[in-house]
């Protein structure tokens, strides 16, 4: 039998609440270089590209671009499906198998946030289980638990194979357990965590979900009726792809079809879903400290502290979880880690801005990180990636002064167009249109100090911009 191709999907939706401050919801964890200053996103499409380059990813429209530059990194060929508004999992996979065209190509559905260092593992895995999924069943993959955890749903497999496949025919799901029960689970060789990874041929996915979730695949395809295609980004009816019922395709489909199985996978994986996942992957020293560059300790032990920025010190702690970032600090006892995501909640209802954005914000363009910020006035260092361009602008209430602390810096000043390099400054008066460029092949930063009487980022107005943003 000949191997159908195999279409990576990428869903990269999600907040990553549960690791703030790290993470929020303007740049959440999927997007933050964790591992090797490389992001879980673009391990994942590293992951992929022995498989297929050519990847499918479903991201939020806010997110396109961090999910275009993870790609970029990676060097695969994407293709960004976007969501104006996010749907769960089963829209997002229909939204996938709707656009393909191969109607019994086989589409492999993987998270933007999972760690799995071992790539050949993977494959392997992918692989044990095309026949299966050739053969017609929903293919979900299952990792064989190291720990009785609490944060994961299980997967109960029949307890003999599908000979000669390697795969088990799914006699349930179970819901994420207590800790009593997680300690029944992991003493049944035949449960595993659901991983949220899947495989299956897109007529069978369709198939099933005209039996068991119609109403959602009736909206996808209302909402793809229509797509408009911008390079390699697609969109979709916003107003219809809001009307899809939001709902996970574990109970929205393979909790009720009965062409289910499952592929064990007993190599290294994590969701990074906590901070006691994210600190299980540092390795301790002999008191089992997990400690991040700036950490230091002293008379402290089974501490986890994340301090990249200046020098965090614990001294006569255990059991602690510290992670300092430029613009929030947060401290929690181990056993309470499941619960930040209430503190994001809380801080929310307080109009804290540091629960959803960073000081730190990516642009298409680069970046750029708010140094200071007082009474009629804001200081800025902006990053610009060689090639990077920032549209034709103006602003109504704030006026601008630019330095250039490293590379070389293209200027429109009104009528003008200067160059600046190291060390030389330019005034952008309130009302006169501007623009910033890097023509070169190294990275430009600048320092901008505004002033005036309103500082926030709405008062710009776009007359050319090469991202789509007018």
């Amino acid at each position: 039998m000949t191997q159908r191709l195999i279409q990576p999907v990428v869903l990269c939706g999600g907040s990553g609440t549960r690791l703030w401050p790290l993470s929020r919801k303007a740049f959440p964890k999927q997007f933050i270089p964790l591992m090797d200053n490389k992001s879980l996103l673009q391990l994942t499409f590293e992951r992929l590209k022995p498989i297929n380059e050519a990847i499918l990813t479903v991201c939020s429209d806010e997110h396109r671009f961090l999910v275009d530059d993870a790609a970029e990194q990676a060097r695969v060929k994407p293709t960004h499906l976007l969501e104006p508004v996010a749907r769960n999992t089963a829209a997002a996979m229909l939204y996938a198998a709707l656009y393909t065209s191969n109607q019994e190509g086989l589409l492999l559905f993987c998270p933007a946030d999972h760690y799995i260092p071992d790539t050949q593992a993977f494959k392997e895995m992918v692989n044990e289980a095309v026949e299966a999924a050739e053969q017609g069943y929903l293919v979900t993959f299952g990792v064989v638990p190291n720990e009785p955890s609490t944060a994961y749903g299980y997967i109960q497999a029949a307890s003999s194979s599908m000979q000669p496949l390697k795969t088990h025919v799914v006699e349930r799901f179970i819901e994420k357990p207590n800790l009593q029960r997680a300690i029944e689970l992991l003493s049944n060789p035949q449960c595993l965590w659901n991983a949220g990874i899947f495989l299956m041929r897109k007529d069978v996915l369709i198939k099933a979900c005209e039996q068991y979730a119609p109403e959602i695949l009736l909206a996808t395809q209302k909402a793809l009726a229509s797509i408009q295609i911008d390079q390699h980004f697609v969109r979709v009816n916003a107003q219809d792809y809001q009307l899809i019922p939001a709902q996970p395709i574990d109970t929205a489909l393979f909790e009720k079809a009965d062409n289910v199985a499952v592929m064990p996978f007993a190599g290294m994986w994590s969701d990074v879903g906590s901070w006691n996942a994210l600190a299980q992957l540092t390795p301790p020293d002999e008191l089992g400290n997990r400690l991040t560059e700036e950490a230091y300790v002293l008379d402290s032990q089974n501490n986890f502290i994340y301090a990249k920025h200046r020098p965090v010190v614990a001294l006569g702690v255990k059991d602690l979880i510290i992670v300092d970032t430029q613009d929030a600090l947060l401290v929690t006892h181990r056993d309470e880690v499941e619960k930040v995501k209430q503190v994001v909640s809380h801080l929310q209802e307080a109009d804290v801005p540091e629960a959803l954005q960073h000081r730190r914000v990516p642009r298409p363009w680069g970046e750029f990180d708010s140094i200071d910020r007082g009474e009629r006035f804001q200081v800025k260092r902006i990053t610009v990636k060689p090639g990077g361009r920032l549209s034709l602008q103006m602003h109504h209430q704030r006026a601008e002064h630019w330095v250039v602390v490293k590379g070389t810096a293209t200027v429109t000043r009104g009528e003008e167009v200067l160059t600046l390099t190291e060390n030389q400054s330019i005034y952008i008066p309130l009302g006169v249109k501007h623009r910033l460029e890097n023509l070169t092949q190294e990275p430009l930063e600048i320092i901008e100090v505004q002033s005036g009487l309103y500082l926030g980022e709405d008062d710009i107005v776009r007359f050319e911009d090469g991202y789509g943003r007018n």
